[in-house]
């Protein structure tokens, strides 16, 4: 029953990659792009943890995907707000 939940969830971390990736072509906003590639490193995260059973997954490198994945979450939000946006009222 596990290993079918684990399964589930990494096909549901898949999907959502798809659809910020599809995001991502209609609008060619970075954020979405870096958003797809985190949900796929946590696809492969909880896919090895499901397939090597690791003793304690905090303390195994499988735990670098789902921190590398966070990571670029939390710089892409960060870069997404402080970039200059054009003002609409400038003068021409």
């Amino acid at each position: 029953m596990t290993a079918f939940f684990s399964g589930m969830i990494t096909m549901g971390f898949i999907v959502a990659g798809l659809f910020f990736l599809r995001f991502w072509w209609r609008t060619r906003d970075n954020l979405f792009g870096v958003f797809a590639v985190a949900f796929w490193l946590f696809a492969l995260n909880q896919g090895l943890v499901s397939l090597l059973e690791p003793e304690r997954e905090e303390q195994s490198w499988i735990y670098l995907l789902r921190l590398a994945g966070f990571g670029l979450i939390i710089l892409a939000i960060v870069i997404k707000n402080t970039a200059r946006q054009p003002d609409d009222n400038a003068r021409p």
